[in-house]
């Protein structure tokens, strides 16, 4: 059994950290702070939680959180960094499921983030959260960087054709267009996230730019091992009327060497063993809602020519997208079942 602390708890992502880990047999959750609601019983805020919890919230104290064998930082980008390093000197490991662990590259991070990092020899150390690809990295790490949810679909997506021995598409082609929830924005008052600006209405938005390409960009430089091939690649995020879900479609033009490829045999054979992975066989297309609570991610192939492949990649944006990748990156940390925790069926309809 292991302590469990949430520094944000009042979030989407900290109250789904919170609604999975109560249900873990090996952590106990002894702490969840929140700078607005200090002494509130969570009950009170989440009556789902109602009769699963006596936890309060409360004010975010150092001393408290270094007696936890890891604390979750589910809060804006900026927090975790200013805490790494104390936590980390008294042996607390550190899931962060904002930013700040997540670019390698610095100045690309101040870029999007605004904010000059504060703690850059622990980013040097710190691994990337992406669990099915990173799990020997994971296992040994004092602090990860969740992956972004845009990211994660990406990355899932691509990740069999770009592991190849053999070059099986072209890179510069990759298009990757890309739908979410509005709960992907977090749980805060704004005019562009009330029920009337979003009901009855499809949107893009961030089209010049997103602070999730150049973490795509990068991420798929390590999953390649090419550099400098994926800065084209083009991202365009779209917002749903929904609450949860996400759903990438990414094109891409496959080498004439890939022109005959069976894909669906390749991407089976690469995720054959990953419990949240889930292949659909051919002719399928993965829907938001049956992934819907779940830690699952779906994949759908499809080749409407010789060399034109379509990927569909399909799930909920706060579970295997946020709070579900960080539990899932605890269990590889302290060699717990990868999915305890974490086997709860999507909710349909």
């Amino acid at each position: 059994m292991i302590s469990v602390g949430i520094v944000g708890g009042t979030g989407y992502t900290g109250v789904e950290l919170l609604r999975l880990l109560l249900k873990h047999r090996q952590v106990r959750v002894d702490v969840l702070t929140s700078r607005t609601e200090a002494g509130k019983p969570v009950a009170d805020m989440f009556p789902s939680l109602r009769g699963h919890t006596d936890l309060a919230f409360s004010d975010l104290d150092l001393n408290v959180l270094k007696q936890c064998d890891v604390v979750f930082f589910a809060t804006p980008h900026g927090v975790a960094m200013k805490h790494a390093a104390e936590l980390i000197a008294a042996n607390t490991k550190v899931i962060d499921l904002a930013a700040d662990f997540r670019l390698q590259n610095l100045q690309q991070f101040e870029k999007w983030y605004g904010m000059a990092h504060s703690c850059p020899d622990i980013l040097k150390d710190a691994v990337y959260g992406l669990s099915e690809l990173n799990r020997e990295r994971i296992q040994s790490a004092m602090v990860i960087g969740n992956p972004g949810c845009y990211p994660t679909t990406v990355q899932l997506g691509l990740a069999p054709l770009l592991k190849s021995a053999q070059a099986l598409i072209k890179p510069e082609s990759i298009i990757i267009d890309a739908k979410s929830g509005v709960s992907g924005a977090g749980r805060k008052a704004s005019l562009g996230m009330i029920y009337s600006e979003n009901a009855d209405n499809f949107k893009a938005y961030a089209v010049a730019g997103h602070r999730h390409h150049p973490e795509i960009v990068e991420a798929l430089e390590g999953i390649s091992g090419q550099q400098g091939v994926f800065n084209d690649l083009v991202f365009v995020p779209h917002l749903v009327p929904m609450i949860r879900g996400m759903l990438s479609t990414i094109y891409v033009d496959l080498t004439d060497e890939a022109a005959t490829l069976d894909v669906q045999a390749l991407y089976e054979a690469f995720y054959q063993h990953e419990t949240f992975v889930d292949v659909m066989p051919e002719g399928s297309s993965p829907e938001t809602r049956s992934v819907r609570g779940a830690n699952q991610l779906r994949i759908a192939l499809y080749k409407p020519s010789p060399k034109k492949l379509i990927i569909l990649s399909a799930q909920d944006n706060l579970v295997k997208g946020a709070a579900g990748q960080a539990i899932q990156n605890m269990n590889i940390m302290f060699k717990f079942a990868e999915d305890e925790g974490l086997a709860g069926i999507g909710l349909l309809p």
